[in-house]
Formats: structure tokens, sequence, C-alpha cells
């Protein structure tokens, strides 16, 4: 054997190697996260719904979310994704998405009220004349000339 063949054999054995261990790697850590899926907690499913577990039945391969009160999602369990944790904010940031909505909401009405009041001028009504003259084609043309 030729020292090339024995390389290429010695590189396909390193990354067999680590193909193994990834995916040992990546199994560990998803039964940890499926330790921590217990009724009660919040849960993000691989597209993206948010929702508080209800039940996970292991033996159908199924799991209930809470999406909003009431209402109750029945989806694979494999799709869950990660268990939510909240983290700690920043002095002033809003804690939940409730008070970021309340909080935009209060700046949209103050943005409205002081455009409310910069605009002193009134526009016409429909049917209204304004002060202004149409310009024909001809004119425009006259202009940009």
């Amino acid at each position: 054997m030729d020292p090339l063949s024995i390389a290429m054999l010695a590189i396909l054995g390193v990354l067999i190697f680590f193909m193994f261990r990834n995916s040992r790697k990546r199994k560990a850590q998803m039964e940890e996260v499926r330790g921590q899926m217990l009724p009660g907690v919040e849960v993000m499913t691989n597209f993206g719904l948010f929702g508080t577990l209800v039940a996970n039945d292991t033996v159908a391969n199924s799991a209930e979310i809470e999406i909003s009160k009431g209402v109750i999602v029945k989806v694979h369990s494999q799709t869950l994704a990660k268990v939510v944790v909240e983290e700690p904010t920043e002095e002033g940031a809003p804690r939940s998405v409730e008070e970021a909505m309340e909080i935009a909401n209060r700046e949209a009405e103050e943005r409205d009220a002081v455009t409310a009041e910069s605009t002193t001028e009134k526009a016409p009504e429909f049917g209204e004349l304004s002060d202004t003259k149409p310009v024909s084609s001809t004119e425009s043309k006259k202009a940009s000339e």
C-alpha cells in the first residue's frame, strides 16, 4: 500500500469517528431536553409555536400544548424543540409580550396625538375646491424644459 491510500483511509476513519461522536452528543442533548419537558412547562415547537405543555404521551408520540387560554393543540412529540426559559430582563425592559404590546400601543397613541396637534392645516373634503390649480401635461412639459 502506498502512503496516499493509508492517509485517505486514516482521514475516512477520523470522519467516521466524529460522525458517531456528534450523533451521541446530539442524542444526549435531546434526552436532556426531553427530561425537562414536564406538564406545565412553556415549550417551543420546531415550527415556532409557543405554548404550555399540558400532556406528553410517550407511547403515542404525541403532546398537547395549550397555546391560548382554553385552546389546546395536539402535535407529534418530536416537534417539541426546546423548553422556553425566561431570561433575566434588563432594567426597564418589558417582562412579557403583553407588556411589550402595551408599551408599543401607548407610544403609538402618543405619536398620533403629536401628529394630530402638529397638523393645523385642514385637508379639503371630497368635493371641496382647493386653492391649487391642476397642472396640464403641456404645462408640465414646458416646466421640465
